[in-house]
């Protein structure tokens, strides 16, 4: 018997096999005007990739994300190895990484609260150096910043499918938050 192939640890976890992922992802962009992607959370206007935000969150991104992700979002070296003070170097963030596979609520709140709200001190192993930045970074800004983030990934795709579609279908249970 043929084991069904498993995308991608996220989606492996909720036990959806790739069939089941293509199914969701036609059914999504079907019902979405075939493919139309918007990084606007509720109460935003909704639009694909807009341009003025795309330009906005670049600009904001190379003020406050590019000294530690890189000017083009590919991350520090060796991003997945723990350093001696047990966090982890800054992940790629243009698709090359792990970030396309979080929704935009979980995005958000890792860019407003820090990575601090992921751990766990049942999970001692896990440290964050990623600091917050809803201090500095309205919600309409850190919307920007996360849609350019997006506008990197571009065409890449996992396992046949496009990454930007898969993380809009995550993102419709914990879309971005309500500014």
């Amino acid at each position: 018997m043929l084991k069904k192939r498993l995308l991608f640890p996220a989606i492996q976890r909720l036990g959806v096999c790739a069939g089941t992922l293509a199914m969701l992802t036609l059914g999504t962009a079907l019902l979405n005007g075939c493919g139309e992607r918007s990084a606007a959370g509720p109460g935003e206007s909704a639009g694909v990739l807009s341009d003025q935000r795309v330009q906005r969150g670049r600009n904001l991104f190379a003020a406050n994300c590019a000294a530690c992700h890189g000017a083009g979002g590919e991350g520090q070296p060796d991003w997945h190895i723990s350093k001696p003070d047990g966090t982890l170097p800054a992940p790629p963030l243009n698709g090359d990484g792990h970030t396309w596979h979080h929704a935009d609520g979980f995005l958000y709140r890792v860019v407003d609260e820090g990575g601090k709200f992921q751990e766990d001190p049942r999970v001692p192993d896990f440290k964050s150096a990623m600091p917050a930045f809803g201090d500095r970074l309205g919600h309409r800004d850190i919307v920007a910043v996360l849609t350019y983030v997006k506008s990197l990934w571009g065409d890449k795709t996992r396992g046949g499918f496009s990454i930007l579609e898969s993380q809009a279908i995550i993102s419709r249970n914990d879309p971005f938050p309500s500014g």
